[in-house]
């Protein structure tokens, strides 16, 4: 867990975290500076780290959108989640799509329910709402 928290901590907000598995899910939590991303998930590839999902978060209050990604190592049986904020308002970060491929598809589908931008992504193509669809369905203030 320790080797985890040093390879990761470079690119946080702060030190990243030890979490009880049993209570969050997850053994490490680390918020990333959005800048730092692709930097933090090329690092977690070269440790042999799979990418099982990213998903979106929307703090309107706040103003932003957060970026959940969970990664997993099968021979360590270690789970991280990275998270990341960006503005709500034409937030935008850099896809990871060019060191994990599938995570184009989480990239496309974050974009589709958020509206979160991913510089890099090859393919903006709606994957799951029309493709003339100008809202995005898991927004707080959607259908307000």
């Amino acid at each position: 867990m320790n080797e985890l928290i040093q390879i990761l901590s470079p690119f946080a907000v702060q030190t990243p975290a030890a979490t009880s598995y049993p209570e969050k899910g997850y053994h490490i939590d680390a918020a990333i500076i959005p800048e730092r991303m692709t930097d933090a998930a090329a690092k977690l590839r070269e440790a042999s780290f799979a990418l099982e999902s990213i998903t979106g978060v929307d703090w309107p209050e706040a103003g932003q959108c957060e970026l959940v990604y969970d990664f997993y190592h099968w021979g360590m049986k270690i789970r991280a989640a990275l998270r990341i904020r960006v503005t709500r308002d034409n937030g935008e970060v850099q896809s990871i799509s060019s060191i994990y491929k599938g995570a184009a598809w989480h990239e496309r589908e974050a974009h589709d329910f958020f509206g979160i931008r991913f510089s890099g992504l090859d393919d903006h193509t709606p994957l799951l709402l029309a493709e003339d669809a100008d809202y995005h369905p898991l927004r707080k203030d959607y259908g307000k």
